[in-house]
C-alpha cells in the first residue's frame, strides 16, 4: 500500500511540475508534454526525495569531483523540456544524445517512437549505467546505452535527425555536423566568452545555421572537448581575477599596475528595469565588445580598489594597458538600474568611452529585439564565405554572429 501511495505521490508531483512548464511556455507542444507526463524520472535518482527529482527549475547532481565542482546531474525538467523543444523529434527518427543519465533518453524515446533509433553515451561509466539500469527499470529497453568520448560523435549509428547535447560545450567538433543528415538538427549548450546558450542549430550542407537560443547551464564537456577558462590575476591587485574563454590578451605585463589611480567613471543613460531580462545584452558585449572578458573580485583579499556590484561576475574588457568593467546603479526613483564603466589606464576614458557606445547602440538598435543568427563553419574557411558582424575562431570551427536589429 505505502508503495502505492509513493507512486501515486511521484505521479502527483510530475503532473504538477509538467502544468508549471506549460504556463511558463516552456513546453508549446503536446508531443514534449506527454512525454514530460509519462516518464517516472524519480526512479533515477533513488537517492534523493521525489520532491527534489520533480523539482521545475533544479538538477539533481549525481556526481562530483574532489574539489566539489559538479561533473554529472539530472538536469532540471524546465532545461530537457526547453531542449526537447528545440530538437523537434518527430516519430522515426535518429537520435543520438551527448551525456546521459536516463530520463531525457526516455523522453527521447517517447517521441521518436517505436520506429525511432536511440543512441545515448557519457564518456563516464557511472552516469551510463545509471542511465542503463534506469532505461531497463521503466521498459526502455530500446535505446542503445554507450560509454565513450562523443567530441568523435558515434559514426556507427550515424547519421542522425536530431543531437542533443546536456554538457557545457566550448567548439562545434566536426563528427557533429558530418553526422547530421541535411536538414538535420543540433541542440547544444555553447559557450562563447563566459555566456552559455542552448543554440538549436540546422545543418546546412558544411556548416550550421542557429534557428534560436535560450539561456542555460550545464557540467561542462569532459575529454578531447574539455576547455578551461584562462584567468589573469592582476599584478599588484592579486584580489581580482580576469577570466578569459577564448585566449588571454597578447601581452598580459601590458596591465602591471594598470589599477593605479585615477579611473574614469562613465555613465551611460542605458536604463533597464530590476526585473528585466538581460541576457540579450550580456551576450551582444560577449560578441561585440574586443577583448571581453569576467571579472571576479577574492572577498578575502579585497582592498577596495575596485567596486562591483556582483564581486563573483561582472563583465569587463582589456585593451592592451587599459581595463574597464561595468557596473550599475539606481535610478532616482528606484525602479530601474543605469549601466555605467569604470576604466583603468593611460587610455581610459577611449575605453569607457567604446563601452558606452556599444550600450547605447543595443539599447537603440537590439533591446527587444530576436536572438542574435550563429553559424558555425569548419575551421579554415575563408573570410569571404563568412557573412556576419563578428567571427570568432575557435579549435575546430569558425562561428559566425550577426545582430538583426529590433
Amino acid at each position: 500500500m505505502s508503495e502505492l501511495r509513493d507512486e501515486n505521490r511521484a505521479e502527483e508531483l510530475r503532473n504538477k511540475t509538467v502544468d508549471q512548464l506549460v504556463a511558463d511556455g516552456t513546453i508549446t507542444s503536446a508531443r514534449v508534454e506527454a512525454a514530460l507526463r509519462k516518464v517516472p524520472r524519480h526512479i533515477a535518482v533513488p537517492e534523493v526525495p521525489v520532491e527534489k527529482a520533480y523539482s521545475v527549475y533544479e538538477p539533481v547532481v549525481t556526481k562530483q569531483d574532489e574539489h566539489g565542482i559538479h561533473t554529472s546531474s539530472v538536469s532540471a525538467p524546465q532545461i530537457q523540456a526547453m531542449q526537447l523543444e528545440q530538437a523537434d523529434i518527430q516519430p522515426g527518427d535518429r537520435v543520438l544524445e551527448i551525456g546521459t543519465n536516463g530520463p531525457n533518453a526516455a523522453y527521447i524515446a517517447e517521441l521518436a517512437g517505436p520506429t525511432g533509433q536511440i543512441t545515448t553515451v557519457d564518456i563516464d561509466p557511472a552516469p551510463a549505467d545509471r542511465a542503463q539500469r534506469f532505461l531497463d527499470a521503466t521498459g526502455y529497453t530500446g535505446v542503445r546505452v554507450l560509454v565513450g568520448d562523443a567530441e568523435h560523435g558515434v559514426p556507427d549509428r550515424a547519421p542522425f535527425d536530431a543531437i542533443l547535447v546536456t554538457a557545457g560545450a566550448w567548439d562545434i567538433p566536426p563528427a557533429w555536423i558530418a553526422q547530421l543528415n541535411e536538414g538535420g538538427r543540433l541542440v547544444v549548450p555553447l559557450r562563447i566568452n563566459s555566456l552559455t546558450r542552448t543554440y538549436r542549430f540546422v545543418r546546412e550542407g558544411d556548416h550550421l545555421v542557429s534557428t534560436g537560443a535560450h539561456v542555460c547551464g550545464f557540467v561542462p564537456m569532459q575529454g578531447d572537448g574539455a576547455h578551461r577558462q584562462e584567468t589573469l590575476l592582476l599584478r599588484g591587485n592579486e584580489e581580482i581575477a580576469l577570466r578569459f574563454d577564448e585566449a588571454l590578451p597578447a601581452d598580459p605585463s601590458l596591465l602591471n599596475g594598470v589599477l593605479i589611480p585615477p579611473r574614469a567613471e562613465v555613465w551611460t543613460g542605458v536604463t533597464v528595469g530590476r526585473a528585466e531580462l538581460i541576457g540579450g545584452l550580456q551576450l551582444y558585449l560577449a560578441t561585440m565588445l574586443p577583448g571581453f572578458c569576467t571579472m571576479a573580485v577574492d572577498p578575502d583579499l579585497d582592498t577596495g580598489v575596485v567596486e562591483p556590484n556582483n564581486p563573483r561576475f561582472s563583465m569587463a574588457a582589456v585593451d592592451g594597458p587599459n581595463f574597464a568593467y561595468l557596473l550599475v546603479r539606481r535610478t532616482p526613483d528606484d525602479k530601474n538600474v543605469e549601466y555605467g564603466i569604470h576604466a583603468f589606464g593611460p587610455d581610459r576614458d577611449k575605453i569607457a568611452e567604446q563601452i558606452r557606445d556599444l550600450l547605447r547602440t543595443w539599447a537603440k538598435q537590439y533591446r527587444g529585439g530576436p536572438d542574435p543568427r550563429l553559424t558555425v563553419h569548419p575551421a579554415g574557411t575563408p573570410d569571404d564565405r563568412i557573412p556576419g558582424d563578428r567571427v570568432i575562431d575557435k579549435k575546430h570551427s569558425r562561428i559566425s554572429i550577426s545582430w538583426p536589429t529590433a
